[in-house]
């Protein structure tokens, strides 16, 4: 299935193609550590170099997510966020960007409690683009895919390296925005991906979708970032910015001075290294 028409993703990547790079995408979760930084980081990413914001919705027992983005989801929750305030939030940076997509990731309970058709109608209204939703295979879909697709909101499925060529088609055959092909098996931000495997395995999905590839899981700084732009769409990082948040924490577990600019600074390197993707890596 292609993009929704003329949605903000598509316009964002064929952007980027015609720039001849690839994109950044940029994970941070929804109040992490709390909503006014949280706020100040959202907004800020655009200018720093974010091309897509994938957006956590905090939940309290993130399976698939590693041990960095579990305790931000849990200082999100602690800090009171909940499902409507992310939706909120995306509301109130619409208000500011009208341009830059926004992805919502995260797991089905949440959405289940909320309605999958109400939230897929107040998530329009407030500006949402994309769903990423980790516990859902394609098997057990329709449920919310069928009001998302409604709602003209792209969903965006995972794939791994353990996904064959026989299983390739039933994850491509309802995406659109993007497709999300996690570069390692296991949790995010524990290991990297080797960038010529990585270029094997977008290779082989290229001929199962037209659809942009995004990388994820495990890419970390500036280079990496760059090497993995230049054989995808975008390269996707999120437990590298969760780590500098959980690294300027006082000692109460507070926001310490600087801390949205620590995690916009970042950004701002790794979107360096993305927008050389377009160059021959040394």
């Amino acid at each position: 299935m292609s993009n929704s028409a003329d949605s903000r993703i598509q316009r964002r990547f064929e952007a980027l193609k015609s720039e001849g790079r690839g994109g950044l995408v940029t994970f941070v979760t929804a109040g992490d550590p709390d909503p006014d930084t949280s706020r100040d980081i959202l907004f800020g990413l655009p200018g720093a170099g974010a091309d897509i914001i994938e957006l956590g919705m905090p939940f309290s027992d993130p399976m698939a997510d590693g041990p960095a983005i579990q305790a931000g989801s849990l200082r999100a929750l602690k800090s009171g966020m909940t499902l409507k305030k992310t939706l909120a939030l995306v509301a109130e940076f619409r208000e500011r960007d009208q341009d830059t997509p926004v992805v919502l990731m995260g797991y089905y309970n949440p959405i289940y409690i909320h309605g999958p058709e109400a939230f897929c109608a107040d998530a329009k209204a407030a500006g949402v683009d994309g769903l990423i939703i980790v516990d859902l295979p394609p098997e057990e879909v329709d449920e919310l895919w069928i009001p998302a697709n409604a709602a003209g909101i792209d969903f965006i499925f995972l794939t791994a390296p353990t996904s064959d060529d026989a299983r390739l088609p039933v994850i491509v055959k309802r995406a659109s925005g993007f497709v999300y092909y996690v570069s390692i098996t296991g949790i995010t931000g524990t290991r990297s991906a080797d960038p010529a495997d990585v270029e094997d395995a977008v290779a082989r999905l290229r001929r199962h979708t037209d659809l942009p590839i995004g990388v994820g899981f495990g890419i970390k700084t500036p280079d990496q970032a760059r090497g993995i732009a230049s054989v995808a769409d975008a390269a996707v990082v999120g437990s590298a910015l969760v780590d500098i948040i959980a690294g300027n924490l006082d000692d109460d577990g507070k926001a310490g001075p600087g801390l949205a600019d620590a995690v916009l600074s970042l950004v701002s390197d790794l979107a360096d290294g993305v927008r050389k993707s377009g160059e021959k890596v040394a």
